[in-house]
């Protein structure tokens, strides 16, 4: 007589398999900038951008730990491997070291933003030529052919501190802003409910084709960043992602 089969050691071995999931759960530390309401906000570990990735590694177990620097140390820290990611490369190709990029977490739609009395008419870069811009760091590397020339005349200038855009602008101080629409919202309503602050319109230009793939997270693992963007798909799927979205903006503008 054949020996029985081993039903409950069979039905263990399943048990554990389904238990282990795709990859083993992991702290991910991520590099993040140092001032970027409504998406990051360092005091608090919230915002839009850090709630969507932190919802999206959650999907396999991963905890997000964020890490913030000066923009521009955001690729510094990641090429020396001083965090597991990072939110962003800043315009530089991590292929080449080896790196994963995952799929957009969120989006940047970068205009450029005037005083609205100035009348100005940006619709080609050499629109650009003569004028001031003020703009986050890494945009010079992200647009040269726009931001190229205007560099290189020695009108191109970088803020980390976004809400002092609004300001400079608002005195006259540069003639454009180069920023994402939401944020410079964000900001300007801000310093609206100071009632010493008089803030004159303004008027955004639509300069590039807004392109997804120019901002994303980049990862070290490649195991994490597949788990990383079945998570974003999920929260997308299941209206998580969304919700997310409208917590900050009121409604979803993504």
């Amino acid at each position: 007589m054949p020996p029985a089969p081993r039903r409950p050691l069979r039905a263990a071995l399943a048990a554990l398999c389904l238990c282990a999931g795709p990859a083993a759960a992991n702290d991910v530390t991520m590099a993040f900038g140092e001032k970027i309401p409504p998406f990051c906000f360092p005091e608090t570990n919230s915002g839009i951008e850090i709630e969507v990735i932190s919802a999206a590694l959650a999907h396999r177990g991963h905890v997000l730990k964020p890490v913030y620097y000066p923009f521009a140390r955001i690729p510094v820290a990641f090429k020396a491997h001083v965090v597991d990611s990072a939110m962003t490369d800043l315009g530089q190709d991590m292929l080449a070291a080896g790196a994963w990029y995952g799929d957009p977490a969120v989006t940047y739609d970068n205009v450029f933003i005037s005083l609205r009395e100035r009348k100005l008419v940006i619709r080609k870069p050499e629109d650009l030529r003569g004028l001031t811009v003020i703009s986050f760091p890494g945009a010079a590397k992200r647009y040269p052919e726009w931001l190229g020339p205007v560099q290189k005349a020695g009108h191109y200038y970088e803020q980390n501190d976004q809400g002092l855009q609004v300001t400079t602008l608002n005195m006259g101080r540069y003639d454009l802003v180069l920023s994402d629409r939401n944020i410079f919202k964000y900001f300007m309503l801000l310093q609206s409910r100071n009632k010493a602050v008089r803030l004159k319109p303004v008027t955004e230009h639509g300069f590039v084709k807004l392109n997804p793939m120019d901002y994303r997270t980049v990862f070290w693992n490649r195991q994490i960043r597949d788990d990383f963007n079945a998570g974003l798909k999920h929260i997308k799927d299941n209206g998580q992602f969304d919700a997310i979205y409208r917590k900050y903006l009121g409604k979803a503008e993504h």
